[in-house]
């Protein structure tokens, strides 16, 4: 996303930093790391990686505006809520230590591009599980496929503006020149993010947190 601090005031920056760092002692603290499985872990490590190297695959066009696929659904489906926060938190900052924008932006980067698509993730992931009974395509096309699309959707939405709100580029070039490029990474991200999941649940689906396969796939 490579959002420059120039762009924000400063009092945004520290109230979205420090609502960050409560975020994450809270997902710290609700975590029940001792019950974890080995598999839930090494996944979720794995899934972390994979996220940081795709962040990497990103085109810049204009100043604070890279585009790049988020992979935050598919680690979400993975390790769940709270630990899919952590490692997003985590990954920002090795990112932003890259030089891929400015530190001081982390907090405003957590929240657009961790805890939106997380919260959009799981929420359409209870959702279904209150609304329809156990079945696998629901599982793959709703919480994996139109998930993913969704957050990029979301993402795409929200920065478009609030970079108009704080005046950083004209609301008319944002929402008609930039935000139909999240519409369009919108369909790779869901291809990925539903191909990727729909192997594990086949082949490792003790490696999905939010994926039982004795309820979709055994269920009489």
């Amino acid at each position: 996303m490579n959002l420059p601090a120039t762009f924000f005031p400063a009092w945004l920056l520290i109230i979205s930093a420090i609502m960050g760092f409560i975020a994450c002692g809270w997902a710290i603290r609700l975590e029940k790391w001792l019950q974890l499985p080995q598999a839930q872990i090494n996944s979720w490590l794995c899934c972390s990686v994979i996220v940081l190297m795709a962040w990497q695959l990103k085109a810049q066009v204009h100043h604070g505006l890279a585009f790049h696929l988020l992979g935050v659904s598919a680690l979400t489906l993975i390790a769940g809520p709270r630990r899919a926060l952590l490692s997003i938190a985590v990954l920002l900052a090795i990112d932003l230590g890259f030089g891929h924008g400015d530190l001081a932006t982390w907090g405003l980067s957590l929240w657009l591009i961790g805890l939106l698509p997380i919260s959009i993730t799981h929420g359409l992931l209870r959702f279904a599980q209150t609304k329809f009974s156990p079945n696998f395509f629901v599982y793959i096309f709703v919480n994996c496929f139109a998930a993913g699309a969704l957050s990029m959707w979301l993402v795409g939405l929200s920065i478009c503006a609030l970079l108009s709100l704080v005046g950083a580029y004209p609301a008319d070039f944002l929402f008609d020149e930039t935000l139909p490029f999240y519409f369009l990474m919108g369909w790779p991200e869901a291809f990925i993010t539903g191909l990727n999941l729909t192997l594990l649940v086949v082949w490792r689906p003790e490696w999905v947190n939010s994926f039982n396969d004795r309820v979709y796939l055994q269920r009489k």
